[in-house]
């Protein structure tokens, strides 16, 4: 996921999603604001059951960031609807840290995790960690470097390795654990070495998780399971979303990963939660359908293994 990213314009969201479906999920969201609270509770009840699982379906709202934009209730409750019950956010859209929570309760969700630039680390690291209390968020995830951020060689990331660390050391504080998301140039090569390898080998595991991305390992050219087998335990977060035959995104199930040698080495990765995402598609609704319906296939064949 890339936050620095041209976010679509409203008008273009056509493609996307039919005002009439949007309408029905926005009218549905304001309507269940004064449903009774049976209907929440029975919601909360799952999410509660699901929320400290691995077996649980989780979204990257990143995915339907120009839904967000527009109603960020009616986002909430259509992914709700769907089945999900853990959510990943990137950004708040202009609601309050508290609005966010009532608004996760009300649709029996959890938010075990946010991604925050690095930069807000560096500025606002008090009301993220805050925010982070109030929402319920478990860990905080560094989502992107910039190319300055980057720089050249090695160097950077081994200074990145002990930044993490303070970083994570102050959100170890406050019980949040720290986490770090790739994207494929993680594994470039660098000076003989490859910075993801870096910034694992560095950290602190107590101190900093890793998220991976395994559309961007595999596109990267190496085997996810590889990772798990290096470094056990290290992976408590994922990325699922998969890769077309020429190289793009794909609803996952419907590309090329093998997602399901991936899930049989969860518990050796250490995951604990697994976020749908697919950083662009024409039609974002059906992506989180059929995420969820893959995802919800690919645990329970674990389950049942």
């Amino acid at each position: 996921m890339n936050l620095k990213q041209h976010h679509t314009p409203m008008n273009s969201l056509n493609a996307a999603l039919t005002r009439r479906q949007f309408m029905t999920y926005s009218c549905g969201a304001l309507a269940s604001l004064s449903a009774p609270m049976v209907l929440a509770n029975s919601h909360k009840d799952s999410a509660v059951m699901h929320s400290n699982s691995a077996n649980a379906v989780g979204l990257q709202l990143y995915t339907l960031r120009d839904i967000m934009k527009v109603s960020v209730p009616a986002t909430l409750k259509l992914v709700a609807d769907i089945g999900y019950t853990e959510m990943e956010f990137a950004g708040y859209f202009d609601h309050s840290a508290k609005h966010i929570k009532q608004l996760l309760n009300d649709n029996g969700l959890t938010a075990p995790s946010a991604h925050i630039m690095l930069e807000e680390f560096d500025t606002n690291l008090n009301k993220v960690l805050d925010d982070a209390q109030t929402v319920g968020h478990k860990y905080l995830v560094v989502p992107w470097l910039s190319s300055a951020e980057r720089g050249e060689g090695i160097a950077p990331y081994q200074a990145l390795a002990e930044k993490l660390n303070n970083i994570g050391e102050a959100c170890r504080k406050e019980g949040i654990t720290l986490a770090y998301h790739n994207h494929d140039f993680e594994f470039e090569n660098r000076d003989g070495q490859i910075p993801l390898d870096v910034l694992i080998t560095q950290t602190d595991p107590y101190l900093v998780a890793m998220e991976l991305d395994l559309y961007w390992t595999v596109k990267a050219g190496k085997n996810p399971v590889d990772y798990f087998k290096a470094y056990p335990g290290r992976f408590k977060l994922w990325h699922v979303k998969d890769l077309a035959e020429d190289g793009g995104f794909a609803d996952v199930g419907e590309g090329t990963i093998n997602f399901k040698d991936i899930f049989a080495h969860g518990e050796l990765a250490g995951v604990e939660h697994k976020f749908v995402e697919r950083d662009h598609t024409t039609d974002r609704i059906a992506t989180v359908e059929q995420g969820y319906k893959a995802v919800s296939a690919l645990n329970n064949g674990i389950s049942k293994g």
